[in-house]
């Protein structure tokens, strides 16, 4: 069975590849860059155009019916909202895309509508302002991070004082950016998958952070934190895989950021038990609505890994536009 991944040149492609190699599902690697790393571990790969130019979307699906992928995955937080509003037109074409709803997208990508939805939905959520409103409502140190568009914690800042907060902001756009509480306390990166009945698993991964990368993991159970994830997911009703990232103070998780997508970490939590994609796979085409997995309370340690490629191959894949090889595993 074929699966179209986009964006394997990032982190999330790859690691959607990763979760996915050496199983029934074969996945066909799309990326915007001639030197897209996961083009060259996938069997089958192409370069396809970026997000926001006009025929994206028909370039992605002629790629997904030459292929016979029934499936195609975004690998990118740009490719989000185009995605999910074309769903229909993916579907007339008999291929189903990995996306949410765009209420939900709406709700993962802007910081504000985040926490309008905990406040709505009586969960915890940290204090958040519009930049081009605050007057110094909250003390320091103050959360600065982009409402929209923000990635890998780029563009972010932590200030501790007043003058940290005047220098950074004097060169932001105060209309794209919150305020927001800081929350000190053990953060944790948090995988779930959900189909049309709900919620059907939650991991849950300490974390530490280097560049806005998680470089090493923790899993942990905890049933309390669990139930907590899966009541929110019900509540924000997402497609597939939805990766919530929380700090927990004084026993109270506060949620600052959703990513309606799979994650980076994806094949870290494959490694613990929990395969994202391969039980969304296993949903489509298997019909499994309530899938088994074990999670291993292990730690994950990242580094990075090299792939040496030919010349040849590259130069194949600018030419032709297409790549087939025998790939390897990342």
């Amino acid at each position: 069975m074929n699966v179209a991944v986009t964006g394997v040149g990032g982190g999330v492609g790859q690691s959607i590849i990763k979760t996915l190699q050496n199983t029934e599902y074969s996945s066909v690697g799309i990326d915007g860059e001639v030197l897209g790393t996961g083009l060259y571990a996938t069997k089958k790969s192409y370069v396809g155009l970026y997000a926001n130019q006009p025929k994206y979307i028909e370039t992605l699906i002629q790629i997904c019916k030459k292929e016979d992928c029934d499936a195609i995955f975004p690998g990118l937080d740009v490719e989000l909202t185009p995605f999910s509003n074309n769903v229909d037109n993916f579907k007339a074409n008999n291929i189903t895309p990995i996306v949410s709803s765009p209420s939900v997208i709406s709700i993962c990508t802007d910081k504000l509508y985040t926490v309008d939805f905990l406040r709505k939905n009586n969960f915890p959520y940290p204090k958040t302002y519009r930049l081009a409103d605050y007057s110094f409502q909250l003390g320091f140190p103050v959360q600065l991070k982009p409402q929209k568009g923000g990635h890998r914690s780029i563009g972010g800042l932590v200030a501790t004082n007043q003058r940290e907060f005047a220098e950074f902001t004097r060169n932001v756009d105060v209309n794209n950016y919150v305020v927001q509480e800081y929350i000190e306390g053990e953060e944790y990166t948090c995988g779930s998958v959900s189909f049309e009945n709900g919620c059907v698993g939650v991991i849950l991964m300490k974390r530490e952070l280097r560049n806005g990368d998680t470089y090493k993991a923790f899993v942990v159970k905890n049933e309390t934190l669990s139930t907590f994830v899966k009541t929110v997911i019900n509540a924000l009703k997402p497609f597939g895989a939805c990766n919530v990232q929380l700090r927990v103070k004084e026993g109270v998780p506060y949620i600052f950021e959703f990513n309606a997508r799979c994650s980076g970490t994806t094949a870290s939590r494959a490694l613990a038990g929990f395969n994202e994609p391969k039980m969304i796979c296993d949903y489509l085409f298997k019909g499994i609505k309530e899938p088994e997995f074990r999670i291993n309370e292990i730690v994950i340690l990242r580094y990075w890994k090299e792939i040496a490629v030919s010349y040849d191959k590259i130069k194949q894949l600018a030419s032709n536009g297409f790549l087939f090889s025998e790939g390897i595993d990342l």
